[in-house]
């Protein structure tokens, strides 16, 4: 069976066609209550870790944004690759997935980089 995996700005808000909505962000997103997010699943913890998220955020300013950007994926795979389990159990949840962020770069965020690692790996 063919899983179809979506990302979406949390935002944006609800839509039927989004399936099983996961939350995908180590942090809960600014100014939106729990109830309005719609959300079926929070997994904190495939997110990037703290470390990778503050450099990416703050420590890289030095870099331009693609040299920043391509070293972000690189590290996030490689934090990805370490947590096969939660990947597998994340797409175990719907033939539909939308993966949630809250970024308001909608090009360059963590569930671009986890939807284009599960359509590869898994």
């Amino acid at each position: 069976m063919k899983i179809i995996i979506k990302t979406k700005r949390i935002y944006n808000g609800y839509d039927k066609s989004d399936g099983f909505r996961i939350l995908v962000d180590r942090l809960w997103p600014r100014g939106l209550k729990k109830e309005e997010a719609k959300i079926n699943l929070w997994m904190k913890d495939i997110a990037p870790s703290n470390e990778l998220r503050k450099w990416f955020h703050h420590e890289s300013e030095n870099m331009s944004e693609q040299d920043r950007w391509d070293v972000f994926v690189k590290r996030y795979n490689a934090e990805l690759a370490m947590k096969k389990n939660l990947c597998e159990e994340l797409i175990s949840k719907s033939d539909t997935i939308t993966l949630l962020f809250s970024s308001k770069e909608t090009d360059h965020n963590q569930a671009i980089v986890l939807k284009n690692f599960l359509e590869k790996n898994l």
